[in-house]
């Protein structure tokens, strides 16, 4: 019996799953936390099943074009009135694969999310650039959404985002809301944020800073006034300072820099982990918000550890923490097991003895 898309997507979003992985001659994993697991007695998807699920999945010409010439492609797909979901399809050695993210319909909040109620303060920025950096799966774009979602309750203004694909789709409340998807309605991340400075937007949600040219335009937009927000694949502030600077050729390093300093009000890193009582994950986060000495930091092309130590030192004022100090918060309140932070903090060493009382 051929197996339904919507009646395995559908069971994902009634059990809390995050991911979804369907495979040729395999039956659906989901992943439960941080684990994949399939369902007791599922039987594996055969090659008609897939193909089914494509003709849901791929409505257009273009996608199935982007998927033949390049072996992937990424889409949206929606239950109405249950969730949406982002699909990437891709090729693999024994055929056909998909790998679905479950997006919920209804955006949670800073402080329902479990993130640190300091990450409100975003939504009051009305200019300069704000990214949220983590690796794929750790929450990166729940983060936007409730910032975005936050400025939309709060204030008047135009909201513009460029994603590829639309994930969460926003309600308009006070703001007027305009979501191009990359690939439907522009050709490009670069393409779209070039016209979007025509576009008299007081917000601009850029799905990726995935190259050279749009980190170009994403700096002109927050150096002209526009508050921007965007996502890197990065585990801290000052990895993601580097990375961004890198993709400029060398002799134009120390303006870039120079610039990034200047226009940079936050860096938020984040990690899921498993809760103590096994009731899905909590993020750990480390914040970055400019200040007179991180900016100087950031000029100097400071390294890892001194941005540390000023994040740290900046905690009780500005609200700046570094990953081991959310983790330290996290495991005293019982909410992650020693063992877990261990495995994420920066230093496990100086972790322990702060465990032990030895700040």
């Amino acid at each position: 019996m051929a197996l339904d898309l919507n009646s395995i997507l559908e069971f994902a979003v009634r059990k809390g799953i995050s991911d979804v992985h369907l495979k040729e001659s395999r039956p659906p994993a989901y992943r439960v936390n941080s684990d994949l697991a399939t369902q007791r007695g599922a039987m594996p998807l055969s090659k008609s099943d897939m193909t089914a699920f494509l003709d849901k999945v791929l409505v257009e010409d273009a996608q199935r074009r982007i998927l033949a010439e390049e072996g992937n492609v990424d889409a949206a797909y929606e239950l109405p009135g249950l969730a949406r979901f982002r699909v990437n399809v891709f090729r693999q050695y024994t055929g056909l694969s998909m790998a679905i993210r479950v997006i919920p319909l209804v955006t949670k909040g800073v402080k329902e999310l479990g993130l640190p109620p300091i990450l409100e303060e975003i939504a009051k920025e009305h200019r300069g650039l704000v990214l949220v950096t983590g690796t794929t799966g750790s929450g990166k774009s729940t983060t936007l959404a409730a910032i975005m979602e936050l400025i939309n309750q709060t204030r008047a203004g135009h909201l513009l985002t460029i994603e590829d694909p639309v994930e969460f789709v926003l309600q308009e409340k006070k703001c007027t809301i305009n979501q191009r998807e990359v690939g439907a309605n522009t050709c490009s991340f670069a393409s779209a944020l070039r016209a979007a400075l025509r576009q008299d937007p007081d917000v601009i949600l850029i799905g990726e800073l995935r190259d050279k040219e749009t980190i170009d335009i994403a700096l002109q937009a927050a150096e002209t006034g526009h508050l921007v927000l965007s996502t890197m694949h990065t585990i801290d502030a000052a990895e993601t300072i580097n990375r961004a600077v890198s993709v400029f050729p060398p002799h134009d390093q120390k303006q870039i820099r120079d610039l990034f300093a200047s226009v940079l009000r936050w860096v938020v890193s984040q990690r899921l982990l498993d809760r103590r009582d096994g009731k899905g994950r909590i993020p750990a986060v480390e914040i970055f918000r400019q200040t007179p000495r991180l900016l100087e930091l950031v000029q100097a092309n400071a390294g890892q550890r001194e941005i540390a130590e000023q994040l740290d030192k900046g905690h009780k004022v500005y609200g700046t923490q570094t990953f081991d100090l959310c983790l330290m918060e996290l495991y005293r309140r019982k909410l992650i097991t020693q063992e877990n932070a261990l495995q994420h903090c920066s230093n496990p060493s100086d972790f322990k003895l702060r465990v032990s009382g030895i700040d």
